[in-house]
């Protein structure tokens, strides 16, 4: 399965999908000018993945802001991850904030309130 590696901006995430090594990632911010268009190739390489999933998966999200539109988007990737749980198999996301920043930690755990995904938090500092 081809390697989505995206290097970031100051508008849009660092995108890791690696089903080989078993790197699934997205960090930075995300604020892109046509968020569909930015994020459709993530959506189509998650529809794949879901047909030849890991033994584990584990998606870290480490995004430090996002706006209106990317939170939507990211609530439509955990939905595929939802499906693929709820296909059997085991899928954990990872939720990364900075420990000053409370907006993004509530931001994970509403979206674990949302989907039927294990969630784990992991503070870091600079």
């Amino acid at each position: 399965m081809e390697v989505i590696n995206i290097q970031g901006t100051d508008d849009t995430p660092n995108v890791i999908l690696d089903k080989d090594n078993g790197k699934f990632e997205i960090s930075g911010r995300s604020l892109p000018e046509d968020v569909n268009l930015f994020y459709q190739p993530i959506m189509d390489w998650i529809d794949g993945y879901s047909k030849d999933t890991n033994d584990q998966t584990i998606f870290h999200i480490k995004l430090e802001y996002f706006n209106t539109a990317s939170s939507k988007i990211i609530l439509d990737i955990l939905l595929k991850f939802e499906e693929i749980v709820e296909d059997g198999n085991d899928v954990k996301i990872i939720w990364h904030y900075h420990e000053e920043e409370e907006d993004m930690l509530e931001a994970g755990e509403e979206y674990a309130d949302i989907v039927e995904i294990p969630f784990e938090y992991e503070a870091y500092t600079d």
